[in-house]
């Protein structure tokens, strides 16, 4: 057995040697990795003082041999499949909606309009008891979340728990859940459309043409493609829509690899849909992958002004490949570049000692490139927006009543008390009902400190450290009781953030997604900025250099 292994290991070795390219010494490390690999793989099977998990010891070897390249090199185990067909077709067998795991119990945080869980009955703040008569207690977010998942077409029941105490049983079929790529597009002020793009799978490119062809019969003029918080998916995609507005037969992205094969250009294939409108891109940190692939090439033709805050720089192409057993392997291939030649990655994951954070690459290596019409954009950074934007960042106070569910859960108890308002444009919360959540956030038990609480005591340390704070005492007094949290007067300093989720999330629980969305736009700089630039024509040629 062993000696048959030994064989094997030989034989797949000299393929790897002669099918890559790798030279003698390297061919060597092969065969005597997985030797040693065997060896031990042989002796823990044959000696270890317990019986083992053979198929959860391997995952773990795995996933840590991967850890030491880059966080997008990854293998997806044979029951991880779901997972990797969510990501790249958005599709899943289950109820729909979202959950959210608080104390012992998950709750629904958002059903998805028309999907078995809401046109069951199903509202965010449900406590999910029981799935199929099992008690869901303790249990974590994956394993309910994988309870409520399942083939189209087969029944299950969740028994959940109101806010009020009241229990019900709810009996529905699972169905085949699509999470669309757009999951909204609509007419704004001045003939601007709006299209939000949440991902790259394979109806991106179909979903985002399908609106825009509803948008332009409605009389849309101008568009804005929003690319904030889309991490990517596939670049096939990202090419496909950036055609859209770019000529037939340029260049959208080039890759490079170590492997020659991989070394291709992406072209657009088909005549444009639109060279004329003018567009507006949204990005921010979270933009990365395709989006950046999208950004980046309109950005390089002077086609779109960009806006918005600096892109997540991932300049990494992937590829699938199919592994034994039903299991897959996504291993990053090759680093992408946009037609200008910038590659857009910004950490360096493969030049760095065991244990060690990615850098960035360093400014020293930071290049110039131009485009079209001669404008100056660098590589290393992301896609640095043409119009920068400051959204801001919210209090310690407001991330607390956000992260600890208080403004949930209050939206929740509003939505059961007033069970026919909230219109999504135009819903602005009373006075009256901040007045009431006010009193609800001051009877919770809770904790937390400002940056500037934090600095301050930092520098007493230093003080005391140098002698100085005796001198300073009193001063340190009297500055640290103004930084020091007062729930009640932050309630009132930080009002209008807090007023803007709470609104937010209530109009959820009576428009879903669709509403989130219209009535985000009333508070949001990123489209103000847009909508700035279209209304001065002089400002968008002026950012594209004409």
């Amino acid at each position: 057995m062993r000696n048959t292994f030994r064989s094997f290991i030989l034989v797949l070795a000299t393929v790897f040697i002669s099918g890559f390219g790798y030279s003698q010494n390297n061919g060597f490390e092969v065969i005597r990795s997985l030797e040693i690999m065997n060896e031990i793989y042989e002796n823990l099977e044959k000696y270890y003082v317990d019986d083992l998990n053979s198929g959860s010891m391997s995952k773990a070897a795995i996933d840590a041999m991967l850890k030491d390249l880059d966080p997008y090199t990854v293998y997806y185990h044979e029951t991880e499949i779901e997972d990797y067909q969510l990501m790249t077709t958005g599709q899943y067998g289950g109820i729909g909606a979202l959950i959210r795991k608080v104390d012992d119990y998950c709750y629904i945080t958002e059903p998805y309009e028309g999907k078995p869980a809401q046109v069951a009955g199903l509202r965010a703040g449900d406590k999910i008891i029981a799935i199929d008569g099992k008690d869901m207690k303790d249990k974590p977010s994956s394993e309910v979340s994988t309870a409520l998942k399942g083939p189209k077409g087969k029944e299950l029941e969740v028994e959940i728990e109101r806010p009020d105490g009241e229990r019900k049983k709810f009996k529905f079929n699972r169905d085949e859940i699509k999470l669309p790529d757009v999951p909204y597009s609509g007419l704004m002020e001045d003939n601007v459309g709006y299209i939000k793009l949440n991902s790259f799978t394979r109806s991106a490119h179909s979903e985002v043409l399908a609106a825009y062809t509803d948008l332009k019969s409605e009389g849309m003029e101008k568009l804005i493609l929003d690319l904030r918080g889309n991490g990517g998916g596939l670049l096939i995609e990202a090419v496909r829509i950036v055609n859209m507005f770019v000529p037939k037969n340029e260049i959208v992205v080039t890759t490079k690899a170590r492997v020659a094969e991989e070394n291709r250009k992406y072209t657009t294939m088909n005549a444009p849909t639109d060279l004329d409108i003018p567009v507006i891109v949204l990005v921010d940190g979270g933009s990365a992958s395709a989006s950046e692939i999208v950004a980046g090439s309109l950005q390089d033709y002077d086609r779109a002004v960009i806006v918005g805050t600096t892109s997540f720089g991932k300049g990494l192409v992937q590829r699938t490949y199919d592994l034994s057993y039903g299991s897959k392997m996504k291993l990053t291939i090759a680093k992408y570049y946009t037609p200008s030649g910038r590659c857009v990655q910004r950490l360096e994951y493969y030049d760095r000692a065991d244990g060690d954070r990615p850098e960035e690459i360093p400014d020293s290596l930071i290049q110039i490139f131009h485009t079209k019409n001669g404008r100056e954009v660098i590589d290393g950074r992301g896609i640095e927006p043409d119009a920068e934007v400051d959204p801001g960042e919210f209090s310690r106070l407001t991330a607390v009543l956000y992260g600890q569910n208080f403004i949930f859960d209050f939206a929740t108890d509003y939505f059961y008390r007033n069970l026919d308002n909230a219109p999504a444009e135009s819903f602005n919360l009373p006075e009256a009902e901040y007045e009431k959540f006010k009193a609800y956030v001051l009877e919770q038990d809770f904790t937390y400190s400002t940056a500037s609480e934090e600095r301050l005591k930092k520098m007493k340390e230093t003080a005391e450290d140098e002698g100085f704070y005796e001198d300073m005492q009193a001063e340190y007094e009297a500055l640290l009781e103004k930084v020091v949290p007062s729930k009640e007067r932050d309630l009132e300093k930080f009002k209008d953030e807090i007023i803007q989720l709470l609104e937010n999330e209530i109009v959820s629980r009576y428009h879903y997604q669709n509403g989130r969305s219209i009535h985000a736009f009333k508070d949001d700089v990123y489209i103000e900025r847009a909508l700035e630039i279209f209304k001065s024509s002089g400002e968008y040629n002026t950012i594209l250099g004409f």
